[in-house]
């Protein structure tokens, strides 16, 4: 019974192992068209990029968008192919499957086309108005007659306080 549990302890590793074995040591997909940016808004440029090609020029294909053929360059990065296409302005919202071929290989990516666009943000500008005002607000003329009412009343205050302690009322 120990003999056949190591039998097959055994035979689990070695399979294990030689599944291992063949795993590519590089993190990168080189089956795959990367692009970029991968949600865009209509009339943005997209670049696409592989390394499924090796140093071979490639021909891409995004007229699933309405972009129609562009050319993949080899690049120096790597031995990656390159390419750049502009999405129509008339493009509807969805995603788009990009295609492009290299010696009878054809390679996809995905492309998503949204009418917000992702990237730009807007960042508020200008002065919050609360009512309250500050120390450099737009009169300074007020807020140093303020700060006089302020002192003054925190004096007053101090004074009462300072003759109650001692007995002569107020």
């Amino acid at each position: 019974m120990r003999r056949t549990a190591r039998l097959l302890t055994g035979t689990a590793l070695a399979v294990a192992t030689a599944s291992l074995a063949t795993v590519p040591a590089y993190g990168g997909d080189a089956g795959r068209l990367e692009v970029f940016p991968s949600t865009v808004i209509p009339g943005s440029a997209v670049t696409v990029n592989t390394a499924a090609c090796g140093a071979d020029a490639a021909t891409g294909d995004a007229s699933a968008v309405g972009a129609g053929a562009f050319a993949l360059a080899p690049s120096t990065h790597e031995h990656d192919v390159i390419g750049q296409f502009r999405v129509p302005p008339s493009a509807q919202p969805g995603t788009y499957e990009i295609v492009a071929t290299c010696g009878g290989r054809k390679v996809t990516g995905d492309l998503v086309v949204t009418l917000t666009s992702t990237r730009e943000q807007t960042q508020p500008r200008g002065r919050v108005n609360t009512g309250v005002g500050g120390a450099l607000g737009p009169d300074p003329v007020k807020t140093a007659a303020g700060v006089a009412a302020l002192a003054v009343a925190a004096a007053g205050g101090t004074w009462l306080l300072h003759r109650r302690a001692r007995g002569d009322g107020i």
